[in-house]
């Protein structure tokens, strides 16, 4: 018992296993900044693979240099560390509200702030760890130092990388889970000022410091509300009535003189006043060329306003709605104003309501339909742009009736001439026949559909084959939506391959051009 009792590892200080929970703590709010930066600037400049690919560079960079860095603090390691922890607070907690604000109010800025704040957070995280293991070293052996600060380092980035995702951004928004963990970093230093408070020259100094840092953090918390409502209503312009930030997405619906509008990650998704070109030239060209379609799937198209169209036809038995966010469908079943616009779609006892992935859902189930609306986001990044790509097609193929149609909406024949065709070229590529067409919506200019299916389509169509309640289409203006005059007619374009994602690239070529 003795010997055993000799051979048994010493109890760890209370000052040792408070420090190792802060490298947890730190761990976790910087992998909170990294993640907030990454998300915004996907929701806010597209491509996600892209934005987080080099953000996760550039803060992995900049830690480097913080580490560098470190090597030049000789003295008074508690006290830097105390001081970093503060900054770290507050640059890195106010980073998603401070980006917020400079998209809304100087957008030309937000791509050298973005990577400035990266830099600057990442730099000072890169202290931090280094300056933890040098105060640790009084009283830990190397080898047990390195092993425990990286096995606590480590713990705290994954708990992050699960929460961020499903529980913080949902729960508290980008901007209050910023200074959420910019209050536990303070919190950090305050616990740095209690333990070494007899090593600190100048104590209330750095007590001062930490009591204001704390009350900014929190005052920014408390406030969140109203600093994310005065950068959204610069930005929008209309009136904002309705927010909601989802795994998925940042969903703004505002209302103004033109009615209400439809925000997707800062993407105009639909405006009420000319909405109903849009949906009846994506549903009816399909409908109407099918005949009597009874059993109909829309996949996107949360908003039901695509469904709506579809209940104006009685042959209609069934609509299967496939939404990846329960959020779209929720708001647009229960929010009055929304509900109108809808025509209470969703409410319809015909609807059947899915929230999936598309993709995965086309996987698992063996449903067969007269007819597909596809009605997706455009591919801004590689999740969408999977939803436009030979494979997808191919399983679409496999869902539809053989005399069924399919619908697509793809993007603008003008502005994105290349990425338009490289859609019907990948309809082609699994042996469907497609049939291209176009249609003027104010809010989007000029946009494009391809219709596809087995069988050869026409746009002929007799009087009494459209529902009596259209407000753009009838039978002359629907065949001319595929005529394509000259600055929009078909070029060279390639097959969109999960493994290339070519369309991706060549969309956020083609609209960037018009951004800038």
């Amino acid at each position: 018992m003795t010997e055993n009792a000799q051979q048994s590892p010493p109890a760890a200080r209370p000052l040792e296993v408070a420090l190792l929970a802060s490298v947890f703590v730190i761990a976790a709010c910087g992998l909170v900044y990294e993640l907030a930066a990454a998300a915004l600037a996907s929701y806010l400049l597209g491509d996600s693979v892209l934005q987080f690919s080099t953000i996760i560079g550039t803060y992995l960079f900049a830690m480097g240099i913080g580490s560098y860095l470190s090597r030049f603090f000789e003295r008074q390691l508690p006290a830097h560390f105390l001081r970093i922890e503060l900054i770290v607070a507050l640059v890195g907690g106010a980073l998603p509200a401070i980006l917020f604000i400079a998209n809304a109010f100087a957008p030309g800025a937000f791509r050298f702030l973005l990577y400035t704040l990266v830099l600057l957070v990442g730099a000072l995280v890169g202290l931090e760890i280094p300056l933890v293991m040098r105060i640790l070293r009084r009283n830990v052996a190397l080898k047990e130092l390195v092993s425990q600060v990286l096995t606590f380092d480590y713990l705290g980035a994954l708990a992050v990388s699960l929460a961020f995702p499903l529980v913080l951004v949902p729960q508290l928004g980008l901007i209050r889970t910023g200074l959420l963990f910019g209050f536990m970093n303070a919190a950090v230093a305050v616990w740095a000022l209690w333990l070494f408070r007899h090593e600190l020259r100048h104590f209330k100094a750095h007590a001062l410091a930490c009591a204001c840092c704390l009350g900014l953090l929190g005052a920014g918390f408390a406030g969140a509300g109203q600093i994310t409502t005065l950068a959204e209503d610069h930005f929008y312009q209309d009136r904002i009535v309705f927010t909601d930030t989802t795994p998925y997405q940042r969903i703004v619906v505002t209302a103004g003189r033109s009615g209400h509008k439809l925000f997707l990650n800062g993407n105009l998704q639909f405006a009420e006043r000319d909405e109903y070109r849009y949906h009846e030239a994506l549903v009816h060209p399909v409908m109407q060329a099918h005949g009597a379609p009874k059993k109909v799937a829309v996949l996107g198209g949360g908003d039901g306003m695509a469904v709506r169209e579809i209940l104006k036809y009685a042959s209609v038995e069934s609509v299967t709605l496939v939404e990846l966010d329960p959020a779209m469908t929720r708001i647009f079943s229960q929010q009055p104003a929304l509900r109108r616009l809808n025509a209470d779609a969703l409410l319809s006892p015909k609807v059947r309501i899915i929230n999936a992935d598309a993709f995965k859902w086309l996987e698992s189930t063996t449903e067969v339909f007269d007819v597909v609306v596809v009605d997706f986001p455009d591919p801004t990044n590689f999740s969408i742009g999977k939803l436009y790509t030979h494979s997808f097609y191919a399983l679409l193929d496999q869902h539809l009736a053989a005399s069924g149609y399919a619908v697509i909406q793809t993007t603008s024949p003008l502005v994105a001439r290349r990425s338009y065709w490289t859609v019907v070229s990948t309809l082609e590529s699994v042996g469907l026949k497609a049939a291209p067409y176009h249609a003027n919506v104010p809010s989007f200019g000029e946009w494009g559909f391809v219709v596809a299916s087995r069988r050869p389509f026409s746009p002929d169509v007799q009087a009494g084959q459209l529902p009596v309640d259209l407000k753009f289409l009838n039978p002359q203006t629907l065949r001319l939506l595929f005529d394509f005059p000259q600055d929009m007619s078909r070029v060279p374009a390639p097959v969109n391959r999960l493994s290339n994602q070519e369309l991706v690239h060549s969309y956020e070529q083609e609209w960037g051009k018009v951004a800038h």
